[in-house]
């Protein structure tokens, strides 16, 4: 496998100019998190150099609302202001934030995310769980050696469990499921030690929840695999550390491949169960706000490990925050190699999603070249869009048609509705909104602020990319409007005095007069002149076609 593991060296005080810092942030349901990297890209790996952690508890909503609380709010907005001035002191040149279950559920969670970014500049992607899943794949791909073997991860979270079965190339399956140490505590725990009745009611739930992912994972194992699981997380690191400790009297100086058994759990719950809050704080090894609810994620491990036939657990230190950072190293170019595959995860699942829906994907390609060709003309003269706008505008532009899995009528809203519920991998729930907002717009009328899926965007940046980039897709449309590739390629020339694009139709076929394909741009052309501010002139070239592509 490549190279990404742990390297916990000392840090330089002056890091050699190769060296990249990167600081990645998770905004759980229980606690915040952030790490700070530096990464070799000559490996290429990364090592810790920081770590932070405020536990705010963003799943303590109101129980009446289902609203994240304006306190906690407060308090999540201070702590990440304290994560942005300590990656700031070690010079870390970004900082990559996600949000996952407690925030996705919240009614005011995208508010929430707008007030972050309007008080502190910090941009938060919120993702799905299944994205959410993958991103821990990667960081326990990035903690320890697979060699090539299947392996199931265990990832207990606030508000969320993550089952995922892989090996060093590839996430079979990627399932999340909504039981969390602080969800279930909060909505199943009343008694303090809990009661037998809310004892085995939480044991019976927790294991009726999990069956489905479960049997996903089983479903697709192969005949005589016999995995490996592993564990990550706070649930499980302190179930580890207090296992550790009583067992050896110390903790180890890494938790990364320490095991226990099952057996062992079944023991610790066992006696958890008995004791209230304030001895569960007394247990060595018991982190502070842990006592609380260690006993529910206890549960969902063993009733995890029951459900999959697991007798053994491996602890992997590295999750989701670290996954974040192997997911920016893989977009950034960083890393090729064995994980060359997991590169090019939204290539694959554009494509996936393009075939579940019949999208006749020769034609959606053409549209996507031209898309991709005037994007490229235009940029820097009438947009300053890059390479992530582009890439959404190339993923829209593959998928525009799916509505028409639907129904031929108002297709270009379906679209929006299967693109938005299409569970993209590799793309956060606002790039996700982009796409479906960019093939939604491809047709009919251009975006207005009453619309609601337009709405749903959170800021005037995600609004402007959706209204500047969806009528260039609107363009592409047109030059190919009998979808038989009648166009064999186009120049822009821009002329800024006169505010004028020359748009030059080059024909695959000299004798073809592209009569249709002018006709479609000269009707959709207004929403692009509106938009721009300039006079798009359209005309056919009987010359030798220019190298653009």
């Amino acid at each position: 496998m490549l190279n990404l593991v742990s390297s916990w060296e000392s840090i330089p005080a002056q890091p050699s100019k190769q060296h990249r810092i990167i600081a990645a942030i998770d905004l759980g349901t229980n606690s915040l998190h952030m790490v700070v990297v530096k990464i070799d890209p000559t490996l290429p790996a990364f090592s810790i150099i920081a770590k932070e952690k405020e536990t705010v508890r963003l799943g303590d909503r109101n129980l009446t609302t289902g609203e994240l609380k304006p306190e906690i709010i407060k308090k999540a907005i201070a702590a990440l202001g304290r994560f942005q001035e300590v990656a700031k002191t070690i010079n870390a040149e970004t900082i990559i934030a996600v949000a996952t279950s407690a925030v996705r559920e919240a009614p005011n969670g995208k508010d929430f995310l707008h007030k972050i970014e309007a008080e502190l500049g910090l941009s938060v992607d919120l993702i799905s769980g299944q994205e959410e899943a993958r991103r821990i794949y990667l960081g326990v791909l990035s903690g320890m050696e697979f060699h090539n073997q299947p392996h199931m991860i265990v990832d207990i979270g606030g508000g969320s469990t993550e089952l995922i079965l892989g090996d060093s190339q590839q996430a079979r399956t990627l399932t999340s499921t909504k039981v969390g140490a602080v969800r279930l505590t909060s909505e199943l725990i009343t008694t303090d030690p809990i009661s037998n009745t809310e004892f085995n009611y939480l044991e019976s739930y927790t294991r009726g929840m999990l069956e489905r992912s479960v049997d996903e994972i089983l479903a697709n194992l192969k005949l005589g695999e016999s995995p490996r699981l592993v564990g990550t997380s706070g649930t499980i690191e302190t179930l580890a550390m207090i296992h550790a400790r009583e067992k050896s009297g110390v903790i180890p100086s890494t938790l990364n491949g320490y095991q226990f058994s099952l057996k062992d759990l079944q023991e610790l719950v066992n006696r958890l169960r008995k004791l209230n809050n304030s001895e569960r704080a007394e247990i060595p090894g018991m982190p502070e706000k842990r006592p609380e609810v260690i006993l529910a994620g206890a549960v969902i491990l063993q009733q995890a490990m029951t459900l999959l036939g697991s007798e053994l657990i491996t602890v992997c230190e590295r999750s989701l925050r670290e996954g974040v950072i192997v997911d920016w190293m893989l977009t950034h170019g960083l890393i090729e190699d064995k994980l060359r595959y997991q590169s090019s995860v939204r290539e694959r699942n554009v494509l996936k999603l393009a075939d579940k829906y019949h999208i006749n994907l020769e034609y959606s390609d053409r549209v996507a070249k031209f898309a991709e060709s005037l994007f490229d003309q235009t940029q820097g003269t009438l947009h300053h869009w890059g390479t992530d706008e582009r890439q959404m505008l190339w993923a829209a532009a593959i998928l525009h048609n799916c509505g028409h899995y639907i129904s031929h009528s108002s297709h270009h809203k379906h679209s929006y509705y299967l693109i938005r519920n299409g569970e993209l991998l590799g793309y956060t729930e606002t790039e996700i909104e982009i796409i479906a907002n960019l093939a939604r717009y491809h047709r009919k009328s251009p975006p207005k602020k009453k619309h609601e899926n337009y709405q749903s965007l959170l800021t005037k940046q995600q609004r402007q990319i959706v209204s500047q980039l969806s009528t260039i897709l609107r363009l592409a449309v047109a030059l190919d409007r009998r979808q038989i590739g009648a166009v064999a390629q186009v120049q822009c020339e821009y002329y800024p005095q006169l505010r004028q694009v020359n748009l030059l139709i080059f024909p695959s076929q000299s004798d073809d007069d592209c009569a249709l394909e002018l006709w479609s741009l000269d009707y959709k052309k207004g929403v692009f002149e509106e938009e721009f501010g300039v006079k798009l002139v359209a005309s056919l070239e009987k010359s030798s076609i220019p190298n653009l592509f």
